[in-house]
């Protein structure tokens, strides 16, 4: 796929342009209290709601389920400009936006679609998941809750955890296990939890940082209509696996592009930060490591144009998600590592004590821990390439 710049596709970049200059004055800064969630969800919907005014909501979903149907090309350039002029980030929308909505797209039925795409472009409707478990750990598909068949109802028990912004969600993608006498991968099933269904309780986790968008979800025989389920039963797993290629694919899209100006602002510290009689930006190993990771985010977000080609082409990232995945985990790792060194003692404490930038790189060092666990464990990425990209022989499950 070309995916140089047309005429066409630069008018739609000073379209955006324009659009986002005469509208970004006018939102308000983030709620001052990052534990209040319901004050989150407001800010993260309006701008959910003016995107979709402005017929920006779901650029690259197909126009005849709501988007925009814009090219690869396009959706980049929506994501290149709205993070490089600070536009408001997904927030509590991420699950909904960037892989409910697509899998919906794939797999759902005409009614299912009819239901929920609409809502999620709007900003009405904030989805969460419910893939992890205490018990499974990394190995998804060792997954406990149970859906037991009661007429027309899913009967479910059980519990997940790292349940993102549940607090304030109204649906949720919940996987659960349908059939327990067949391997474990044959007997699970994607289904649609409405979040006020009776039986939910939520237990918020409080993170490193202090934030609480991360809860515990126990299930008490909450009572699921089976019209609610997404593809066949005891198909889920290969529906998790489209949602994964869309969750590991392009759902960190705007991350590569926050990552090189964290970069930046990082070189711009190292410039500042004193050592002996010059500063550290003196340190020639600095200014290479600073080269090389710039290098290598120059190559995911090349990976990321191949990525967004192949689900535009396909339906699906594939692959592709795992090892653009796995390589962002370890540039940010690196990063990080970098961050600490530059910083000194001053990397031991949240917040700039020595107003060397406006943005926190020991908050962000803490936040690339969870970039090895979250949406599937380095571990899990390194089996997929080994396996389906590799043709390595599968192991023991």
């Amino acid at each position: 796929m070309d995916l140089r710049y047309t005429e066409e596709e630069e008018h739609f970049r000073d379209e955006l342009r324009s659009w986002l200059s005469s509208t970004l004055p006018d939102v308000p800064p983030l709620p001052a209290d990052h534990t209040d969630l319901v004050a989150r969800r407001a800010y993260d919907t309006a701008w959910q709601a003016r995107l979709h005014e402005a017929g920006y909501a779901g650029i690259h979903w197909p126009a005849e389920f709501g988007g925009r149907g814009s090219t690869p090309t396009e959706h980049l350039i929506f994501l290149e400009e709205t993070e490089r002029a600070g536009a408001p980030y997904v927030g509590v929308n991420f699950v909904g936006q960037l892989h409910a909505g697509p899998t919906l797209i794939a797999e759902a039925t005409d009614e299912q679609r009819a239901t929920h795409l609409a809502p999620i472009l709007r900003g009405d409707h904030v989805w969460c998941q419910g893939f992890s478990e205490p018990g499974a750990g990394s190995d998804l598909a060792s997954l406990a809750t149970r859906a037991v068949d009661d007429g027309d109802d899913y009967v479910v028990t059980g519990q997940k955890i790292w349940t993102s912004f549940a607090q304030v969600a109204d649906y949720c993608e919940l996987l659960v296990r349908t059939d327990t006498e067949v391997p474990k991968h044959k007997g699970i099933t994607w289904i649609i939890m409405p979040m006020d269904l009776p039986g939910i309780e939520i237990r918020p986790i409080e993170t490193a940082l202090g934030s609480g968008e991360f809860a515990e979800m126990f299930l008490d025989e909450v009572r699921i209509p089976k019209v609610n389920r997404v593809g066949d039963e005891n198909d889920g797993w290969r529906v998790t696996n489209v949602t994964f290629s869309f969750e590991r694919g392009t759902a960190f899209i705007s991350e590569v592009i926050s990552s090189q100006r964290l970069l930046a602002d990082l070189a711009r510290v190292a410039q500042k930060v004193t050592r002996r009689s010059g500063t550290a930006w003196d340190d020639m190993g600095i200014r290479r490591e600073l080269g090389v990771l710039d290098a290598e985010l120059d190559a995911l977000w090349s990976l990321t144009k191949r990525n967004v080609s192949q689900a535009q082409r396909t339906g699906s990232v594939g692959p592709g998600g795992s090892v653009f995945k796995l390589a962002y985990a370890d540039v940010r790792k690196r990063m990080a590592d970098l961050a600490e060194q530059i910083l000194g003692r001053a990397g031991l404490a949240i917040g700039d004590t020595l107003d060397l930038s406006d943005m926190d790189h020991v908050a962000e060092r803490l936040y690339t821990l969870t970039l090895t666990i979250a949406a599937g464990t380095s571990e899990i990425q390194r089996n997929i390439v080994g396996e389906r990209l590799l043709g390595l022989p599968r192991g023991d499950r």
